[in-house]
């Protein structure tokens, strides 16, 4: 693995496991960037254009995906679409920094298969009860809309051991340590670090 390339911390988890909060936590590190999303979804009264998601028309969605755009994408709830840009990583890359997808584990398995070296965590609720209470405490969704996110919730669950590593967020401090921890200790792996290396032991002679 050249050293060029940028290190892919992907990170996935159900709607109120605070994966979005740890992800924050990655980018307080030096040295990494957060892909920003495309969606087809309305923004949130909270959400601008640009920080987390770009917002667009379901036309230019499906432009984007024929032109091969997108690392990875999905549609959820068979609603809105969200995609990956690709040049996420040329921009990574031209910036040497680490970059940080929020995805859900449809778009990480794909990305996954794309680029074997990412490294996937995923953040779980620590019980059905706590999550029901966070969905409910955000005040944005119907009773059936929190019906669906719980069921969702627990087949997203069902894919932990597709990832390298699983936070539970029952202590945000302590999640938060965790998951900078895992983004500081995979840049250390020794693939990344190869090239680095082998001039080490050649200015030893080889």
């Amino acid at each position: 693995m050249s050293k060029s390339e940028p290190l892919v911390l992907i990170v996935s988890g159900p709607s109120g496991s605070g994966k979005s909060t740890l992800v924050e936590k990655i980018l307080q590190l030096p040295g990494t960037m957060l892909s920003v999303s495309c969606t087809t979804r309305m923004p949130r009264k909270t959400e601008s254009e640009g920080k987390w998601y770009n917002f667009v028309s379901e036309p230019e969605f499906q432009q984007m995906v024929e032109r091969g755009d997108f690392l990875e994408y999905a549609q959820v709830f068979g609603k809105n679409w969200y995609g990956t840009p690709r040049n996420s990583l040329n921009q990574a890359q031209a910036q040497k920094k680490d970059l940080v997808l929020e995805i859900d584990v449809q778009g990480a398995l794909q990305v996954k298969q794309k680029l074997p070296g990412a490294v996937a965590v995923f953040v779980l609720p620590p019980s059905r009860s706590e999550l029901e209470h966070r969905i409910r405490a955000r005040g944005q969704d119907s009773e059936d809309e929190i019906r669906r996110r719980l069921e969702r919730a627990r087949q997203e669950m069902l894919n932990y051991s597709s990832y390298d590593f699983a936070i539970i967020n029952d202590d945000l401090e302590r999640a938060g340590t965790e998951v900078q921890a895992i983004a500081l200790g995979s840049r250390c792996r020794v693939p990344r670090n190869e090239e680095r290396i082998r001039e080490i032991l050649n200015s030893f002679g080889g």
